[in-house]
């Protein structure tokens, strides 16, 4: 197998459902897809293109192979190294309101203790210095390189509101997109992925246990670690979308959504109407 046998990247974005869409790609056992990001045509470019495809599996026949790392898209300088590396590939994004994004991107770091409680730091355009939370809504720039230097046809631009509405349309497209034969059911969703209502432990009891994580390792599957982690979990208490930050992020986003909305010949005014997509009852977002 050599790097340009590679059939199809899912390119993001982060916190679009991309997890439920390769959970639904991989169903099909005519397809492969490592379980991972490989992140390699952004992070990991130094380790070698024989690093990159001893993470695909090839000992069995696949009629296509994929990859997803929703990095592809937000990092600078990744669209030309896959033109030169596989110029024939097929690119999937899935893109989400940028506003929602970016607040369920705010309420996974929070979770994990990277992200403080005033949620204004980080999302009002006015204070914040853009970064991961604003910087990666901004499809258009984003896609743009990948539109100078592929073929429009090689680019599939889906929506991951779509997805509640007609999940199966969703995957019909991809399916047509990437010359996939057989139909791809809607998989059943039992638990969401990375849940925002999942209880963690709280930052500061994490900051103090953190020096015991290796000694603790090993037993973080047995009884006694999963009843001592429900008592010291809880369900975190995010600091809400205030309609005023909400506005503004709206205005913030309106040029960007404009020109991709001419892009994808499809009106995006939902996204700037200031009605929160995430009531919305969806699949995973990752």
């Amino acid at each position: 197998m050599q790097i340009k046998d590679i059939d199809f990247l899912i390119i993001g974005a982060t916190k679009s459902a991309t997890t439920w869409l390769q959970q639904s790609l991989q169903q099909d056992a005519s397809v492969y897809m490592p379980d991972p990001e490989l992140h390699y045509f952004s992070r990991n470019f130094d380790k070698g293109g024989d690093w990159y495809l001893s993470q695909f599996d090839t000992t069995e026949a696949h009629c296509l192979i994929g990859e997803k790392s929703n990095s592809y898209m937000d990092t600078p300088g990744v669209a030309k190294r896959i033109r030169q590396a596989m110029p024939d590939v097929l690119l999937i994004a899935q893109l989400r309101n940028p506003v929602d994004r970016a607040y369920s991107d705010y309420c996974m770091l929070f979770r994990r203790g990277e992200a403080g409680r005033d949620v204004a730091q980080y999302l009002d355009p006015r204070n914040a210095t853009g970064g991961r939370f604003l910087n990666g809504g901004l499809y258009y720039q984003q896609l743009q390189p990948y539109l100078d230097l592929f073929p429009t046809g090689q680019l599939k631009v889906l929506l991951y509101e779509n997805i509640g509405t007609d999940p199966q349309g969703q995957l019909d497209t991809v399916r047509h997109f990437i010359k996939l034969e057989t139909e791809l059911p809607v998989p059943p969703v039992t638990k969401k992925v990375k849940d925002k209502s999942e209880p963690v432990i709280s930052p500061s009891l994490r900051q103090i246990l953190k020096p015991l994580k290796p000694i603790l390792a090993p037993f973080r599957n047995s009884s006694v670690m999963q009843g001592l982690r429900s008592i010291i979990a809880h369900e975190p208490k995010y600091s809400p979308l205030e309609p005023d930050l909400c506005a503004r992020m709206v205005e913030f986003y309106a040029p960007e959504a404009e020109k991709l909305g001419k892009l994808m010949k499809q009106d995006l005014s939902g996204w700037l109407s200031g009605v929160s997509a995430m009531k919305t009852q969806l699949p995973p977002a990752s």
